[in-house]
């Protein structure tokens, strides 16, 4: 089996339906923050190993006949589910702008905690070794991504972010 297939749950939760459920969380989805200095760096990155992701699944196939079909399964699985779970509570924020409910009790960046573990279930299906080095770089870059994103949200929504970051993980 072709690993496109492996990229519709992602792309219809993400965009599909994160869309039907509040059009302005799309775009807030979409949007980053103002990006100093390495940042600028680790924003192309971070597209670029996402969209290399993206095409590099294109070409390989997931290895039904492998010892970790039944744990990339389980991972992948994960992945999805948790994508789903963080795209609902993200369309609904607080008043404030803040998301605070759900998974976002739990951490500041689910959807970030999804797209690894969901890259990480398809590189496990697909057995790739460069994939998995293409999801290192990528989840190092979205590392950066964040913390511009919390050096934002800290600017934007002041003190009531601090609390939050004092309360909720970064990651899990």
């Amino acid at each position: 089996m072709n690993a496109f297939m492996a990229i519709l749950p992602l792309l219809i939760i993400r965009f599909g339906i994160l869309s039907i459920l509040d059009k302005d969380s799309l775009k807030r989805a979409a949007h980053f923050a103002p990006l100093i200095g390495k940042e600028r760096s680790a924003y192309w990155i971070y597209q670029i190993s996402n969209l290399l992701i993206f095409a590099y699944l294109c070409f390989l196939k997931i290895k039904t006949a492998s010892h970790l079909l039944y744990p990339g399964l389980v991972i992948y699985g994960l992945g999805v589910l948790l994508c789903l779970v963080s795209v609902i509570n993200f369309a609904e924020p607080e008043g404030n702008g803040i998301n605070l409910k759900g998974i976002y009790r739990i951490s500041r960046n689910p959807m970030y905690v999804a797209y690894f573990i969901y890259f990480l279930g398809c590189t496990m299906l697909t057995q790739s070794l460069p994939l998995l080095g293409i999801l290192v770089i990528f989840q190092i870059s979205a590392h950066w991504i964040i913390l511009s994103e919390e050096r934002w949200c800290v600017q934007k929504f002041g003190e009531e972010y601090i609390n939050y970051m004092n309360k909720v993980r970064r990651y899990l």
